[in-house]
């Protein structure tokens, strides 16, 4: 109530030097004031910015020369005139229409000339008015005027109610201003009577102009109370909020005070001591830069950095992000690498006990262990390991790195899909830290360590970015030497890592991706195989799991066979390794409760663990019925053998195909029997049964979807068999793709479907002859006890396939 200041701050107003003060208000004139004759006609003095209040004092500058001669000649008669506040304070030369039509009749108590040259006049207001008609403008405005008195019907008791809580919200806004002198409250306290009171504060209040003059028209004194009483009330409040501020403003000021001060003494005592931790720190880290192998743009980057961490504030966010980073760099192995062992023989020996078969990686590894030998240096490869489950692809890689003497680190990149993970984060975000390729490199502390990255093919992708496209730098040998990492923001050079990448199935990894790197097939075991690799490693490792002794419990090899025949049917040995594991826990159980069990475990023994035999169904089924051809398939869990089956019924050569088949194989299976329509006198059929038979294929497991060019054959040979009903071949399989010409195609997986073939009991498989080469490329042992039927059309197909002899039971079709 900044207002108080000009009423309250001086309670007395200098008269002269006889009277030094005059009081600014005198309440026992307040009678008198009521019953002063006022008289009809008043010259009118305007007032800028403000309204006077009866009873109120207040001192006014008189400037201009028309209100000049009007005070002097009013001075000299009654001393009483009118005094009417301007609308617009920026009118020289008010009009009567200017003015507002209520005033109040005012009394000049003195007239001063100050030392400025201007002259000041002190009023006290008596009683309102109201400007009736103007009576002359010259030289001043005088008009007639009608005194006005307070409305008489309002209760008192409210009024003195009013007049209380203004005084009390006074005094309060008092205390809270620092500029009022506290003395105010001695005089707001004296003041008895409502009308006054609401006439003093409303003068001395920071209204405007047009307010106060409300309050002046006002004829009710209790509602002229209220009006005040809110605005105070909004004034008080504001200088509340002003209090709080500056006590918190002060309390956060006093804060920073004491820990200013504080941190100086801690400065001075650490001085003392050899110096802050944070200068100690950065003479740690400058004295571990000097003995890293970083090359020039890197130890300029780390003193760039070191410098900017000596100018940041410890309590500062950035600082613990710069921290990181410096750290970062000094934990990274900069051209730190491990010496390669080039002992070849004993790398043959680890590899050979690790891992049976696989014979393309193993040499591929000598190889390259070779010329790093005769070289010297030499770029690593980027290997592709591709191969069903469980064939080892994962584990290999810690074999590779035990021959070559390297660390080894794996990272799984199955559901990857932020490309951030491979690039890392830009230090300036919260949080961010380098890629997985530099934080697996700081983990294992060597930039030449053996690095697999597991599950490629199954990368993701999303709104983050495409990490296949991230990876491409990574595992690209002519990029990799200046990778670049988002919050290292300086290139590390890759190329002495040997990255090597395991795949399921290359069709899903990108083709750009695939390009870089070296891929070598896993396609899977046979069965003697895997009967040598349960033997060295899966029953070993078992046993040592269990706390089973090797003299405890024997698995011959003929037990072994039957469990990989009759309860596994995979090219890897993941299933095979949870079957050992039941049979040795049984046994575990029987040597825990000490009960009798035999040691040698027979065929009899795992059927009463393992149950039944489960894939009895994979065994080839003979040739007894027409129309029934067993063919070739590939999986990703490597190769299986499947059923195409032809029925023929008496119809209109209606074709239904069954089994839950994708497009491929049924358009394989319409174009078997449209060429075998267009040929029908090359099997001696005569072309009216197509039009008197309905045709049904199906492969069975129809709840497994199927798809793809290679039963084009299998179909083709099982309508041919039902429509001649002739017997197919024994112990006979076939794979390969069918055209509108009679040719038959190349086909993919022949390894797999080898494989699979061979677990099936199958001797004879026809295949393209394109297919040849592939087949030659297959290790002898798995092609052992197998005969290969090359054919280039399906004339061939049906000569080699179809025997001349009819089925058991032949259906009577003519």
């Amino acid at each position: 109530m900044y207002g108080f200041l000009n009423g309250l701050d001086n309670l007395m107003i200098p008269m002269d030097e006889e009277t030094e003060y005059i009081p600014l208000f005198s309440e026992g004139e307040e009678e008198d004031l009521k019953k002063m004759k006022i008289p009809d006609v008043l010259p009118i003095l305007p007032l800028r910015n403000t309204v006077l209040f009866p009873g109120v004092v207040i001192p006014i500058t008189v400037g201009r020369d028309k209100s000049l001669r009007l005070v002097q000649e009013v001075y000299k008669k009654n001393k009483i005139l009118g005094a009417v506040a301007q609308k617009d304070s920026s009118i020289e030369d008010p009009e009567i229409e200017d003015l507002y039509k209520v005033g109040t009749v005012a009394q000049i108590l003195k007239i001063l000339e100050m030392p400025d040259g201007t002259t000041s006049v002190i009023i006290q207001g008596r009683k309102r008015f109201r400007m009736d008609d103007l009576f002359t403008e010259k030289p001043y405005h005088v008009a007639k005027i009608t005194p006005l008195d307070d409305a008489k019907e309002e209760p008192a008791a409210e009024a003195k109610a009013v007049a209380a809580a203004l005084k009390e919200l006074a005094i309060k806004i008092i205390k809270l201003s620092s500029n009022i002198p506290i003395e105010a409250t001695f005089a707001i306290k004296n003041i008895e009577s409502p009308s006054f009171l609401i006439n003093f504060l409303a003068s001395n209040s920071e209204l405007s102009l047009m307010e106060k003059q409300d309050l002046l028209e006002n004829n009710s004194v209790s509602k002229r109370g209220f009006l005040l009483l809110e605005h105070l009330s909004k004034e008080s409040q504001m200088l509340e909020l002003k209090n709080d501020i500056q006590t918190k403003v002060k309390n956060d000021l006093d804060q920073q005070q004491r820990e200013f001060l504080l941190q100086q003494q801690m400065k001075t005592i650490q001085d003392e001591l050899g110096g802050s931790p944070q200068d100690q720190e950065v003479q740690e880290y400058r004295a571990k830069g000097k003995k890293k192998r970083w090359n020039q743009e890197v130890k300029t980057a780390f003193e760039k950095e070191l410098d900017k961490l000596l100018r940041l504030n410890t309590a500062s966010g950035e600082y613990s992000v710069q921290m990181n980073y410096i750290q970062t760099l000094i934990e990274l192995p900069w051209n730190e690498f491990t010496k390669d062992n080039f002992n070849l023989k004993r790398a043959s020996r680890i590899l050979d006990k690790d891992h049976f078969g696989l014979e393309k990686v193993k040499d591929r590894i000598l190889e390259h262990l070779a010329v790093l030998k005769l070289k010297g240096d030499l770029k690593s490869p980027i290997l592709c390991l591709v191969g069903p489950p469980g064939v080892g692809k994962t584990s290999l890689g810690k074999s590779i790195a035990q021959a070559l003497n390297r660390k080894y680190v794996r990272m799984s990149l199955g559901g990857l899909h932020d490309e951030a993970e491979i690039r890392g984060h830009r230090k300036t975000y919260i949080g961010a830290m380098p890629g997985r390729i530099v934080q697996n490199l700081k983990k294992v502390k060597s930039s030449n360590p053996v690095f697999v990255l597991d599950e490629i093919d199954k990368v993701g992708r999303d709104a983050h970015g495409n990490p296949a496209s991230a990876l491409l730098e990574v595992l690209d040998p002519e990029q990799n030497s200046t990778f670049h990492d988002n919050f290292l923001e300086l290139d590390y050079d890759l190329s002495r890592v040997m990255f090597i990448a395991t795949a399921n199935t290359i069709a899903g990894i990108n083709p750009a991706l695939l390009d870089r790197m070296e891929v070598i097939d896993l396609s899977g075991y046979i069965v003697e195989e895997k009967i040598q690799i349960a033997r060295r490693h899966l029953i070993p490792k078992q046993l040592e799991n269990h706390g089973v002794g090797k003299k405890q419990v024997s698995l011959p090899v003929r037990t072994l066979e039957f469990i990989i025949e009759s309860y596994t049917r995979e090219s890897g040995v993941r299933q095979l390794d949870k079957r050992i594991a039941k049979l040795v826990r049984v046994v575990a159980k029987h040597i825990a409760f000490e009960d009798p069990y035999d040691r040698s475990l027979t065929k009899k023994t795992v059927q009463e663990i393992l149950g039944p035999p489960q894939y009895i169904r994979d065994k080839y089924d003979g040739n007894k019925h027409a129309g029934v051809v067993t063919g070739l398939a590939w999986t990703a869990t490597g190769g299986e053998i499947l059923f195409v089956e032809t029925s023929l019924s008496q119809g209109d050569g209606k074709l239904t195909l069954t089994g839950n088949l994708g497009d491929v194989m049924k358009e394989s299976a319409i174009l078997a029997l449209e060429y075998l329509k267009s040929h029908a006198s090359r099997l001696s059929l005569k072309t009216e049964l197509f039009r008197k038979y309905n045709v049904h294929v199906h492969v069975p497991e129809g709840a497994i979807p199927k798809d793809g060019p290679s039963a084009g054959v299998a179909m083709m040979t099982s309508i041919a068999s039902a429509f001649t009903q002739r017997k197919i071949r024994d112990h006979m399989a076939m794979t390969g793709e069918i055209t509108l010409r009679g040719k038959i195609l190349p086909v993919g997986g022949i390894k797999e479907k080898i494989l699979a073939a061979k677990r099936a009991g199958i001797t004879d498989i026809a295949i393209s002859v394109e297919n040849r080469k592939d087949v030659e490329e297959i290790n002898e042992i798995y092609r052992q006890g197998l005969r290969f039927q090359y054919v280039h059309e399906i004339s061939e197909l049906m000569d080699f396939v179809l025997l001349n002899e009819k089925v058991d039971k032949p259906m009577n079709i003519s």
